[in-house]
């Protein structure tokens, strides 16, 4: 906490789990206003979020915070291979520690794809009652045909075209970002990988957003969190948008947002 700036352009990066992570700050600060903390996806980092954390935090009016996880962005490189539990390991052994060291005080979990699943998992894992709700854009609970082809495609473009070179606009060590999360999802054994059961022990309210035509990912991700989740769920489908609803959609996406964190503040100050 005591190296910890809130700012837009820190000149220091924060430290979790031993590894030194940028980040990027928008609106009032932990002690002035709750936090949405931005959870990227698997090939995402703080860059790549665009406009949307400063554009959530002046329709919101709460503070917004990015960050890139190990592997990412102009973060430090991950240990590679990643182990196939690697979200999990996320957020249970790193995310409690950037919360601390960032001196987080209410904080609303908003993640993509990856980080929508590393956002379930710790509020189901993690005793954690500074956390107040969850929203999950694109959520993985468990791994489809579908999604896993998309994924091999990807691995066919990036060994084959310049998406390599365009990647390498946004993160240190593109190779490192990009098979750290290729060849995890790729593993033969992670065809089996499930983290449902982490739904059943949410205590909060969730929004969950999801593009019809999301090419990761079905509406049976959505269809789970419906059958399992005991706490508030939202949902949120959207027509004409894949896998990232705050870049195709994103009037939609930060109205449906700013209106679940305005209903959640009134409900922590009644």
């Amino acid at each position: 906490m005591s190296d910890f700036i809130w700012s837009e352009d820190p000149v220091i990066q924060l430290k979790s789990n031993g590894k030194s992570l940028e980040y990027s700050c928008f609106g009032p600060s932990p002690d002035q206003a709750p936090t949405i903390l931005l959870l990227h996806e698997g090939l995402g980092c703080v860059a790549l979020w665009r406009d949307f954390p400063a554009k959530l935090a002046k329709a919101s009016g709460f503070g917004v915070m990015a960050y890139s996880r190990a592997g990412y962005g102009q973060s430090d490189p991950a240990d590679l291979p990643r182990p196939l539990d690697y979200m999990t390991r996320e957020a249970v052994d790193s995310l409690p520690q950037l919360i601390a060291a960032a001196g987080l005080q209410q904080i609303i979990l908003l993640g993509h794809s990856d980080g929508a699943s590393i956002a379930a998992i710790y509020a189901g894992s993690v005793e954690d009652h500074r956390v107040r709700g969850l929203i999950l854009m694109a959520p993985h609970f468990f791994t489809e045909v579908m999604g896993l082809a998309s994924i091999a495609e990807t691995k066919v473009a990036y060994e084959n075209t310049n998406l390599s070179a365009r990647m390498s606009k946004y993160h240190n060590n593109p190779d490192n970002a990009f098979y750290g999360w290729n060849d995890s999802w790729l593993h033969a054994d992670f065809k089996e990988w499930n983290i449902t059961d982490v739904i059943d022990y949410i205590r909060v309210p969730v929004l969950a957003i999801q593009g019809r035509e999301d090419q990761y990912g079905t509406t049976a991700q959505i269809e789970a969190l419906k059958a399992q989740l005991y706490a508030p769920l939202e949902t949120v489908l959207l027509e004409d948008c894949r896998h990232s609803p705050f870049l195709e959609q994103p009037d939609l996406t930060l109205r449906s947002i700013t209106k679940f964190c305005t209903r959640l503040h009134a409900i922590d100050t009644a």
